[in-house]
């Protein structure tokens, strides 16, 4: 069953637009070049308002590893996303250090090789993204040949999960510009797009049970 993740929290005012949509993961971006860029306290704010049930997935850019580290052991975050250049090296040695944290690595998808990358990497989930948070979708028809579980992200909308669930049963999807409104968390979206991802879930148990043996 495809989840939702729901990405890029900066105000008071996302974190009650989560808890009335319960996604299933809130994400904050710790990237300064980025208008939704948190800085800790911000977020171990935020990490206070949204519902403990939901889990915090922080999203790095070549971060120094004590920055990411200290986030975990301090509770703001429970899954660490890598959105940078990071190497087999530097994932092998964050994980060592928190043990029992979840470490997700996102890949640009352009070409088969990107993919092939992504199908090699050592971190517990990976993520298919556009790359350059232009709210646009990657070729698709790329992800045919994905063997490993994966986040499916870039240009998603509450109108294109469902077709992108059907097509590819992703792990999870991750929303961001998707759920916005002049760059800003739009309740509404937030609340059709896990409606969405909600209702699609039910159709595809529905036609699962609905299949002959």
């Amino acid at each position: 069953m495809t989840k939702i993740k729901i990405c890029g929290l900066f105000r008071p005012c996302d974190a009650e637009y989560v808890n009335e949509a319960m996604p299933d993961y809130a994400g904050f971006v710790f990237f300064e070049k980025s208008h939704r860029n948190v800085t800790m306290q911000q977020a171990a704010q935020l990490r206070k308002s949204i519902h403990p049930s939901i889990p915090a997935v922080g999203v790095f850019v070549n971060a120094s590893q004590e920055q990411i580290v200290s986030l975990c052991r301090e509770g703001v975050i429970q899954i660490v996303q890598l959105h940078g250049g990071e190497s087999e090296e530097y994932i092998g040695r964050l994980k060592a250090r928190i043990p029992g944290v979840s470490v997700w690595q996102a890949f640009r998808v352009r070409t088969p090789d990107d993919l092939a990358a992504a199908q090699q990497s050592t971190a517990d989930l990976i993520l298919l993204d556009n790359g350059y948070g232009t709210g646009e979708t990657f070729d698709w028809s790329l992800i045919s040949g994905m063997t490993r579980p994966f986040l499916l992200a870039g240009g998603l909308t509450p109108q294109n999960i469902p077709q992108a669930i059907t097509r590819f049963a992703p792990y999870a999807v991750d929303i961001s510009s998707g759920v916005e409104t002049e760059k800003q968390k739009d309740r509404d979206k937030i609340l059709a797009a896990v409606a969405a991802v909600r209702e699609a879930e039910k159709i595809d148990i529905e036609q699962s049970e609905n299949r002959p043996e």
